[in-house]
């Protein structure tokens, strides 16, 4: 059976010492084994990393650049073998797997601009003769750990920046499917990245707690459940490295009474169940404000989902696919469990579906709940999966009041058409990330991403213009030529 390995200074390696399963999410069968890091293995690649960073910090941003030019044009190359392997171990469907590299290939586009982004300031004559500017120098080292919901984006949201602004870069990527992470990181060394430059290690928290604690790592980024975020934050910051760690959300809609329903409807589907649900930014609640709002949202949300097919990411006719994995598929399958306990009424149920040919996949199927109430186990938790509850509230005041006092704040939005209301709500609503008739309210790549609250630790957002202040440090430089012949006198008062 196929192992999965590392890439470390250039060469694919295995550590076979230990290794894990990786199934293919619509046939729950097993179809690789990844190889999982020793410490050994992941001082090797910071080793390596190392190595290359002098050579590469004194690279010039614009040869940086042109690598990631050449990287851009082999990723849409590619784009069809790429988008395969994530189906294969995510069971992404074809059509959202392209959409993932997409906002990942933009990211790219966006370090392109390496020698603007990280031009730095200038100032002329603050004193007499006196000039002062910064500089953006990188910090060395660097290292990202990144969820398996999106194998290709969330990686590519992390060392393109941190490569072209001059560090070298460790890849912790998941262990449940590692192997389009892979493949994309060779195609960068393919467009001419030096060896050592990037590295790759496939492991479990073994890997982890050694690129949290060797002092040779200057900073990690961390993309995963809140949790884990919590302790990558505080086990980074304990060891003296910059962090930022994006965990988990529960990301709330506001439904008006104004609302274009059938346009909020749509907007609702692909928002709630696209692959399958398991996104941070995925909207996993509906707050209808009144009962009439609620009633024609559920009874049109109940008709628009009968059609939707759940199935094998081979089939680009399937909406979604399988989440990860059976013990998901379980926890999924218990939140509903959990709901239906608690009282609230199951709409449709996606509990255990049909799909034919694949008894053995990790299905669950779109699934709505109304009548859902905040001491529910199920509005608390981030389900992760094809799962959309109703809440009702009398008032747009209560909505913001039921988002507010949640404990994460990634992602929300309204559907309105009022525009004093949508600018009330972006104003006051206690979220990083805001649409205004817009689902999934994700930046683009030079804008940057992340939460509030308990869905983001650390002062930097992901990617656009906080990437070139996240992985890199400011230098101020004061220079004074004095003039030939003239002699200073003596001054003990602090300089002006």
């Amino acid at each position: 059976m196929t192992v999965v390995g590392h890439l470390i200074n250039g060469e694919m390696r295995t550590d076979a010492a230990r290794t894990q399963a990786i199934y293919n999410p619509s046939t729950g069968e097993e179809s690789k084994q990844v190889a999982l890091a020793s410490v050994a293995t992941v001082e090797e690649a910071i080793a390596a990393a190392e190595q290359a960073y002098p050579a590469w910090r004194n690279t010039t941003p614009a040869k940086r650049a042109q690598v990631m030019f050449r990287f851009k044009m082999l990723l849409e190359e590619n784009a069809a073998k790429i988008c395969e392997m994530i189906g294969e171990e995510h069971g992404k469907i074809s059509h959202d797997a392209a959409g993932e590299l997409q906002r990942g290939i933009e990211n790219v586009e966006y370090a392109c601009g390496a020698p603007e982004l990280l031009k730095g300031e200038h100032s002329r004559n603050v004193g007499p003769g006196i000039d002062s500017w910064s500089e953006f120098q990188p910090l060395g080292v660097v290292a990202g750990i990144t969820p398996f919901n999106f194998p290709a984006m969330v990686p590519l949201w992390m060392y393109p920046m941190a490569i072209v602004c001059g560090n070298t870069f460790i890849l912790k990527p998941s262990e449940r499917d590692p192997s389009s992470t892979l493949f994309i990181a060779q195609l960068l060394e393919e467009a001419g990245l030096p060896k050592g430059v990037i590295n790759v290690v496939n492991g479990d928290k073994e890997a982890v707690d050694v690129l949290l604690t060797d002092s040779r790592v200057k900073a990690v980024s961390f993309v995963g459940s809140t949790p884990i975020a919590e302790y990558i934050y505080s086990t980074a910051n304990a060891n003296g490295k910059r962090c930022q760690a994006l965990g988990g959300a529960k990301n709330h809609a506001i439904v008006m009474q104004d609302a274009d329903m059938d346009n909020a409807v749509n907007q609702l589907l692909g928002a709630a169940f696209g692959s399958s649900g398991e996104r941070c930014m995925a909207l996993s609640v509906a707050v209808a404000v009144g009962d009439k709002a609620a009633d024609t949202l559920v009874a049109k949300m109940q008709a628009a989902m009968a059609p939707l097919k759940v199935g094998a990411f081979s089939n680009s006719d399937n909406d979604f696919g399988p989440v990860i994995t059976r013990a998901h598929q379980l926890k999924v399958n218990g939140f509903i469990d959990s709901a239906e306990a608690d009282g609230a009424k199951i709409v449709v149920d996606g509990r255990n579906p049909v799909v034919e040919g694949y008894d053995n996949g990790f299905f669950v199927g779109a699934t709505l709940i109304d009548g859902v109430t905040p001491d529910m186990e199920s509005y608390q938790a981030e389900i992760f999966g094809p799962v959309l509850q109703i809440v009702r509230v009398n008032t747009m005041e209560d909505a913001m009041q039921l988002i507010n006092d949640h404990e994460y704040g990634n992602g929300t939005c309204i559907f309105t058409r009022d525009g004093e209301a949508a600018r009330y709500f972006s104003d006051n609503i206690q979220v990083g990330m805001v649409g205004i008739n817009v689902p999934l309210p994700v930046p683009v790549a030079y804008h940057s991403f992340g939460g509030w609250k308990r869905s983001l630790f650390g002062d930097l957002h992901a990617y656009g213009p906080d990437a070139v202040r996240f992985y890199t440090k400011r230098k101020t430089i004061t220079q004074r030529w004095p003039s030939s012949g003239v002699r200073e006198g003596v001054s003990f008062a602090f300089p002006s």
